[in-house]
Protein backbone atom coordinates (compact mmCIF):
# COMPACT_ATOMS: atom_id res chain seq x y z
CA UNK A 1 0.00 0.00 0.00
CA UNK A 2 1.54 3.20 -0.98
CA UNK A 3 0.38 6.69 -1.01
CA UNK A 4 -0.14 8.64 -4.47
CA UNK A 5 0.61 12.39 -5.86
CA UNK A 6 -2.26 13.65 -4.36
CA UNK A 7 -1.78 11.88 -0.85
CA UNK A 8 1.54 13.64 -0.99
CA UNK A 9 0.59 16.88 -1.72
CA UNK A 10 -2.10 16.90 0.40
CA UNK A 11 0.16 16.14 3.56
CA UNK A 12 2.62 18.79 2.63
CA UNK A 13 0.05 21.54 1.94
CA UNK A 14 -1.73 20.12 5.81
CA UNK A 15 2.31 20.35 7.43
CA UNK A 16 2.60 24.20 6.47
CA UNK A 17 -1.15 24.88 8.15
CA UNK A 18 0.05 22.55 10.89
CA UNK A 19 3.52 24.27 11.89
CA UNK A 20 1.78 27.75 11.80
CA UNK A 21 -0.96 26.55 13.74
CA UNK A 22 1.57 25.25 16.68
CA UNK A 23 3.80 28.20 16.70
CA UNK A 24 0.84 30.19 17.24
CA UNK A 25 -1.55 28.40 19.53
CA UNK A 26 1.08 26.08 21.46
CA UNK A 27 -0.83 23.00 19.97
CA UNK A 28 0.29 19.90 18.03
CA UNK A 29 -2.20 21.05 15.30
CA UNK A 30 -3.34 17.29 15.40
CA UNK A 31 -7.10 18.90 14.66
CA UNK A 32 -5.71 19.82 11.03
CA UNK A 33 -3.35 16.20 10.75
CA UNK A 34 -5.39 13.48 12.03
CA UNK A 35 -8.56 14.37 9.57
CA UNK A 36 -6.20 14.44 6.78
CA UNK A 37 -4.06 11.20 7.75
CA UNK A 38 -6.84 9.50 8.21
CA UNK A 39 -7.85 10.55 4.64
CA UNK A 40 -4.94 9.50 3.46
CA UNK A 41 -4.61 6.07 4.40
CA UNK A 42 -8.15 4.85 4.00
CA UNK A 43 -7.66 6.00 0.65
CA UNK A 44 -5.26 3.84 -0.12
CA UNK A 45 -6.97 0.60 1.69
CA UNK A 46 -5.94 0.65 4.94
CA UNK A 47 -8.41 -0.32 7.41
CA UNK A 48 -10.09 2.33 9.29
CA UNK A 49 -9.12 0.96 12.57
CA UNK A 50 -5.61 0.95 11.44
CA UNK A 51 -5.66 4.38 9.63
CA UNK A 52 -6.70 6.05 13.06
CA UNK A 53 -4.01 4.76 15.37
CA UNK A 54 -1.39 5.40 12.78
CA UNK A 55 -2.92 8.97 11.95
CA UNK A 56 -2.62 9.65 16.01
CA UNK A 57 1.40 8.06 16.44
CA UNK A 58 2.38 9.59 13.23
CA UNK A 59 0.33 12.69 14.13
CA UNK A 60 2.89 12.53 17.76
CA UNK A 61 5.95 11.79 15.93
CA UNK A 62 5.54 15.32 13.83
CA UNK A 63 4.09 16.95 17.57
CA UNK A 64 7.50 16.17 18.77
CA UNK A 65 9.55 17.69 16.12
CA UNK A 66 7.41 20.91 15.90
CA UNK A 67 7.20 21.45 19.21
CA UNK A 68 10.85 21.63 19.80
CA UNK A 69 11.12 23.84 17.48
CA UNK A 70 8.48 26.57 18.57
CA UNK A 71 9.73 25.89 22.08
CA UNK A 72 13.03 27.59 21.07
CA UNK A 73 11.36 30.69 19.46
CA UNK A 74 8.60 30.87 22.54
CA UNK A 75 11.86 30.94 25.17
CA UNK A 76 13.48 33.31 23.05
CA UNK A 77 10.54 35.93 24.25
CA UNK A 78 10.96 34.58 27.61
CA UNK A 79 7.34 33.40 28.16
CA UNK A 80 8.39 29.65 28.96
CA UNK A 81 7.78 28.59 32.85
CA UNK A 82 10.22 25.59 32.49
CA UNK A 83 9.94 24.11 35.87
CA UNK A 84 6.85 24.11 35.65
CA UNK A 85 6.74 22.83 31.36
CA UNK A 86 9.49 19.89 32.63
CA UNK A 87 7.50 18.39 35.26
CA UNK A 88 4.10 18.82 33.56
CA UNK A 89 5.82 16.99 30.66
CA UNK A 90 7.69 13.60 32.33
CA UNK A 91 4.44 13.26 34.17
CA UNK A 92 2.48 13.45 30.77
CA UNK A 93 4.62 11.32 29.43
CA UNK A 94 4.18 8.60 31.60
CA UNK A 95 0.63 9.00 30.95
CA UNK A 96 1.02 8.76 27.92
CA UNK A 97 2.77 5.74 27.35
CA UNK A 98 -0.11 4.57 29.46
CA UNK A 99 -2.94 6.12 26.99
CA UNK A 100 -0.71 4.82 24.02
CA UNK A 101 -1.75 1.18 24.84
CA UNK A 102 -4.86 1.78 26.10
CA UNK A 103 -6.04 3.16 22.52
CA UNK A 104 -4.21 0.43 20.30
CA UNK A 105 -6.73 -1.77 22.11
CA UNK A 106 -9.66 0.25 21.70
CA UNK A 107 -11.96 0.41 18.03
CA UNK A 108 -11.40 3.26 16.36
CA UNK A 109 -15.00 5.15 16.06
CA UNK A 110 -14.16 5.19 20.22
CA UNK A 111 -11.20 7.25 19.63
CA UNK A 112 -12.51 9.60 17.24
CA UNK A 113 -15.16 10.43 19.32
CA UNK A 114 -13.37 10.75 22.66
CA UNK A 115 -11.16 12.95 20.79
CA UNK A 116 -14.03 15.42 19.92
CA UNK A 117 -15.88 15.63 23.49
CA UNK A 118 -12.24 16.40 24.95
CA UNK A 119 -11.56 18.96 23.31
CA UNK A 120 -15.27 20.98 23.02
CA UNK A 121 -15.04 20.11 26.98
CA UNK A 122 -11.56 22.51 26.89
CA UNK A 123 -12.87 24.66 24.43
CA UNK A 124 -17.03 25.38 26.80
CA UNK A 125 -14.36 25.55 30.13
CA UNK A 126 -12.16 28.52 28.47
CA UNK A 127 -15.30 30.36 27.24
CA UNK A 128 -16.76 30.52 30.70
CA UNK A 129 -14.59 30.71 32.95
CA UNK A 130 -13.71 34.16 34.48
CA UNK A 131 -11.09 36.37 33.47
CA UNK A 132 -7.68 35.89 35.50
CA UNK A 133 -6.97 38.76 37.77
CA UNK A 134 -3.20 40.13 36.70
CA UNK A 135 -2.08 40.57 40.08
CA UNK A 136 -2.45 35.97 40.00
CA UNK A 137 0.96 34.85 39.92
CA UNK A 138 1.07 31.17 38.18
CA UNK A 139 1.04 28.42 40.32
CA UNK A 140 4.23 26.69 41.43
CA UNK A 141 3.42 23.70 43.17
CA UNK A 142 5.50 20.52 41.74
CA UNK A 143 2.76 18.28 43.41
CA UNK A 144 -0.22 20.72 41.63
CA UNK A 145 1.92 19.66 38.32
CA UNK A 146 2.53 16.05 38.59
CA UNK A 147 -1.20 15.66 39.22
CA UNK A 148 -2.49 17.51 36.54
CA UNK A 149 0.12 16.18 33.80
CA UNK A 150 -0.04 12.33 34.44
CA UNK A 151 -3.89 12.14 33.70
CA UNK A 152 -4.09 14.86 31.26
CA UNK A 153 -1.18 12.68 29.32
CA UNK A 154 -2.90 8.98 29.54
CA UNK A 155 -6.06 11.21 27.43
CA UNK A 156 -2.97 12.52 25.08
CA UNK A 157 -1.70 9.32 24.56
CA UNK A 158 -5.06 8.09 23.85
CA UNK A 159 -6.20 10.47 21.49
CA UNK A 160 -2.66 11.04 19.68
CA UNK A 161 -2.34 14.40 20.74
CA UNK A 162 0.78 16.54 22.45
CA UNK A 163 -1.28 17.72 25.04
CA UNK A 164 -1.21 21.62 24.38
CA UNK A 165 -4.61 21.39 23.83
CA UNK A 166 -5.80 20.13 26.66
CA UNK A 167 -2.88 21.41 28.86
CA UNK A 168 -3.47 25.59 27.84
CA UNK A 169 -7.19 25.67 29.54
CA UNK A 170 -5.71 23.63 32.57
CA UNK A 171 -2.80 26.17 32.57
CA UNK A 172 -5.19 29.28 32.11
CA UNK A 173 -7.93 28.10 34.46
CA UNK A 174 -6.37 26.00 37.18
CA UNK A 175 -2.80 27.15 37.19
CA UNK A 176 -3.02 30.94 36.28
CA UNK A 177 -0.35 31.23 33.90
CA UNK A 178 -1.57 33.85 31.08
CA UNK A 179 -2.14 33.53 27.59
CA UNK A 180 1.48 33.88 26.58
CA UNK A 181 3.31 31.85 29.27
CA UNK A 182 0.58 29.42 28.24
CA UNK A 183 1.27 28.88 24.87
CA UNK A 184 4.46 28.73 25.57
CA UNK A 185 5.15 26.35 28.50
CA UNK A 186 2.48 24.01 26.55
CA UNK A 187 4.57 24.02 23.12
CA UNK A 188 7.48 23.19 25.78
CA UNK A 189 5.48 20.20 27.49
CA UNK A 190 4.53 18.85 24.40
CA UNK A 191 8.21 17.60 23.80
CA UNK A 192 7.63 15.33 26.73
CA UNK A 193 4.11 13.80 26.36
CA UNK A 194 4.93 13.28 22.67
CA UNK A 195 7.51 10.92 23.15
CA UNK A 196 5.81 8.72 25.74
CA UNK A 197 3.06 8.07 23.27
CA UNK A 198 5.05 8.08 20.11
CA UNK A 199 6.98 5.21 22.47
CA UNK A 200 3.86 3.15 23.33
CA UNK A 201 2.52 3.68 19.61
CA UNK A 202 5.61 2.16 17.91
CA UNK A 203 5.61 -1.03 20.54
CA UNK A 204 1.94 -1.51 20.35
CA UNK A 205 1.77 -1.43 16.45
CA UNK A 206 5.18 -3.37 15.77
CA UNK A 207 3.70 -7.06 15.16
CA UNK A 208 0.71 -5.58 13.53
CA UNK A 209 -0.67 -6.80 9.79
CA UNK A 210 -2.16 -4.50 7.22
CA UNK A 211 0.19 -1.65 7.84
CA UNK A 212 1.22 0.56 5.01
CA UNK A 213 5.01 0.77 3.81
CA UNK A 214 7.40 2.49 5.63
CA UNK A 215 5.32 2.23 8.65
CA UNK A 216 7.03 1.53 12.30
CA UNK A 217 4.40 -0.02 14.19
CA UNK A 218 1.36 3.02 14.16
CA UNK A 219 4.01 5.39 13.44
CA UNK A 220 4.41 5.76 9.49
CA UNK A 221 7.83 7.47 8.31
CA UNK A 222 7.03 8.74 5.20
CA UNK A 223 3.64 10.67 6.51
CA UNK A 224 6.22 11.61 9.07
CA UNK A 225 8.82 12.56 6.58
CA UNK A 226 6.05 14.98 4.90
CA UNK A 227 4.50 16.95 7.87
CA UNK A 228 7.47 17.10 9.82
CA UNK A 229 9.50 19.05 7.39
CA UNK A 230 6.93 21.58 6.41
CA UNK A 231 5.65 21.95 9.72
CA UNK A 232 8.77 22.64 11.35
CA UNK A 233 9.95 25.94 9.94
CA UNK A 234 6.37 27.06 9.81
CA UNK A 235 6.40 27.04 13.51
CA UNK A 236 8.66 29.61 13.37
CA UNK A 237 6.59 31.95 11.89
CA UNK A 238 3.76 31.12 14.29
CA UNK A 239 5.66 32.20 17.03
CA UNK A 240 5.90 35.60 15.62
CA UNK A 241 2.59 36.17 14.74
CA UNK A 242 1.29 34.79 18.23
CA UNK A 243 3.36 37.84 19.95
CA UNK A 244 2.07 40.33 17.47
CA UNK A 245 -1.67 39.26 19.42
CA UNK A 246 -2.79 40.35 22.55
CA UNK A 247 -3.66 37.25 25.43
CA UNK A 248 -7.26 37.81 24.70
CA UNK A 249 -7.28 37.51 20.75
CA UNK A 250 -5.06 35.06 21.31
CA UNK A 251 -7.67 32.85 23.39
CA UNK A 252 -10.44 33.61 21.60
CA UNK A 253 -8.60 32.25 18.14
CA UNK A 254 -8.01 29.16 20.21
CA UNK A 255 -11.17 28.26 21.72
CA UNK A 256 -12.64 29.12 17.66
CA UNK A 257 -10.03 26.42 16.86
CA UNK A 258 -10.89 24.23 19.66
CA UNK A 259 -15.15 23.92 18.79
CA UNK A 260 -13.94 23.40 15.59
CA UNK A 261 -11.67 20.47 16.26
CA UNK A 262 -14.11 18.79 18.82
CA UNK A 263 -17.19 18.82 15.86
CA UNK A 264 -14.90 17.42 13.08
CA UNK A 265 -13.81 14.87 14.60
CA UNK A 266 -17.03 13.93 16.80
CA UNK A 267 -18.24 13.89 12.96
CA UNK A 268 -21.30 16.53 13.34
CA UNK A 269 -20.13 18.17 10.25
CA UNK A 270 -20.34 14.62 8.12
CA UNK A 271 -24.24 14.27 10.01
CA UNK A 272 -25.03 17.72 8.37
CA UNK A 273 -22.91 16.84 4.84
CA UNK A 274 -21.17 19.85 5.50
CA UNK A 275 -18.13 19.83 3.25
CA UNK A 276 -15.66 21.46 6.07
Amino acid sequence: MHMGYIQIIALLITGIGVGFASGLLGVGGCFIMVPVQFWALTSIGVDSTIAIRIAFGTNLAVVLVTAISGAIGHHKKGVVLWKAAIILGISALIGAFVGGYIASHLPGNILKIGFGLAILAGAIRMLTAKPIKVEQKPVDNVLAYILWGFPLGIVSGIIGIGGGVLMIPVMVLALRFDMHQAVGSSTALMIFASIGGILSYILNGLSVSGLPSYSLGYVNLLQWVLLAGTSVPMARVGVMVAHKLSPQKLKYLFIIVMIYMGLKMIGVFQWLNLPI
